[in-house]
């Protein structure tokens, strides 16, 4: 998918939006790519605070979620309105230099109704930078 269809399933746009690429997408997980820019939010000094994988991680979980409520509601399906907590971050790096890739990979661990727990794991050089579980509920959606 190219960046029109991370358009189409996120609602992030300009300086917030940090996945660059769609690599894999199914019912069972998204894997994606970031690359970390001086326009990322928590960028200073030359380099990103490993914070910033929590919404890498939540974007990542936001294409697998919303693609998989496309493929059951079609392409006009409500994407739009997920609260996002963080249930456990666990970050593997310090900071993370401008021009690095990041490749994301989101799977649900739970989902009952709208609610979800996501974990989401964050590599850098094929090396763990972050693990990070979220909890996401989808307001006024039932049974996506």
């Amino acid at each position: 998918m190219d960046s029109a269809g991370i358009e189409d399933l996120l609602v992030h746009r300009g300086r917030m939006l940090l996945i660059r690429q769609i690599i894999t997408v199914n019912m069972t997980k998204a894997i994606t790519r970031a690359l970390v820019t001086d326009q990322w939010p928590l960028v200073n000094n030359g380099g990103a605070n490993p914070l910033v994988l929590i919404e890498v991680a939540a974007q990542t979980a936001g294409v697998y979620n919303s693609w998989r409520l496309h493929r059951k509601q079609g392409p006009n399906a409500d994407h739009r309105g997920w609260m996002v907590g963080i249930k456990i971050s666990r970050f593997f790096v310090d900071r993370i230099p401008l021009g690095t890739e990041i490749i994301t990979e989101a799977q649900n661990q739970f989902e009952y109704d709208g609610y979800r727990e996501i974990r989401g794991v964050a590599t850098i050089h094929g090396h763990t930078a972050a693990d990070v579980t979220l909890q996401i509920m989808q307001a006024g959606i039932e049974n996506s």
